[in-house]
């Protein structure tokens, strides 16, 4: 994955094989070979046209979103706004929580902000990709330190199919309050793993209490509540390894 970057070109190698020229931010190009696939992830745009917004004074953002304050009001007090409009975080339960939180708000005058703390996701692909909290970047920004508990494993049933397919696991903690800030996971089931953990991270759960519970087996989960060693440790004063 090349995050921020613009693809230039596009080439088949003679063993049929791709390879793909990006430009990252600053213009520097950077040449990848071997892919089979390539894919391009362009984004979404909020579709407003025809709404009349600008037209009653409703104020809009740099992309065409619906500026809203932190209880989904817009510039015009009786207009709001949830869901993907209004580009905060775009996923499907995040605009069914953001339209429970208005409904208190304007239905039960119980002024309820939309909580986006430790909000789950998940991408899909081959193998899946899930997460919840800070990545390891986000948390060296925000914490300075950081302990980073990581494995990469076969999971049983594919060691007894033959399949190669990895599962990588990720634990983000503060050493200060041994609170566990990030948990992200690549492999099989992932999504359905992450909510459960969601659940624990939405609540404070610390790398001790991890410690304490006592896995499935076998399953891939149990992989989660049975890393004890320190992968490695992110320093202030030290970059964080991309």
């Amino acid at each position: 994955m090349h995050p921020g970057c613009v693809p230039v070109e596009v080439k088949k190698q003679e063993d049929g094989r791709l390879t793909i020229v990006i430009a990252d931010k600053d213009g520097n190009q950077i040449e990848i070979k071997d892919n089979d696939q390539v894919m391009m992830a362009t984004g979404r745009a909020p579709k407003i046209q025809g709404l009349g917004l600008e037209e009653v004074g409703v104020k809009l953002g740099k992309k065409g979103e619906v500026a809203v304050n932190e209880y989904s009001q817009t510039s015009v007090p009786s207009i709001w706004a949830v869901g993907d409009v209004t580009d905060r975080i775009n996923l499907t339960p995040v605009a069914l929580m953001e339209g429970m939180a208005l409904a208190k708000t304007i239905a039960l005058n119980q002024p309820t902000k939309p909580d986006y703390h430790c909000v789950p996701s998940a991408v899909f692909s081959n193998p899946p990709i899930a997460t919840v909290g800070l990545t390891e970047e986000q948390a060296a920004a925000q914490y300075g330190d950081v302990d980073i508990y990581t494995s990469s494993f076969r999971p049983m049933r594919n060691t007894i199919s033959g399949s190669p397919m990895r599962t990588f696991m990720k634990l983000v903690v503060d050493p200060k309050s041994d609170v566990v800030l990030g948990c992200h996971m690549v492999g099989d089931d992932s999504a359905e793993i992450m909510q459960g953990f969601a659940v624990a991270l939405k609540m404070g759960v610390t790398k001790a209490q991890l410690d304490t519970v006592v896995g499935i087996h076998p399953s891939a989960a149990e992989e989660f509540v049975t890393m004890r060693t320190v992968s490695r440790k992110v320093r202030k004063e030290q970059p964080v390894a991309v």
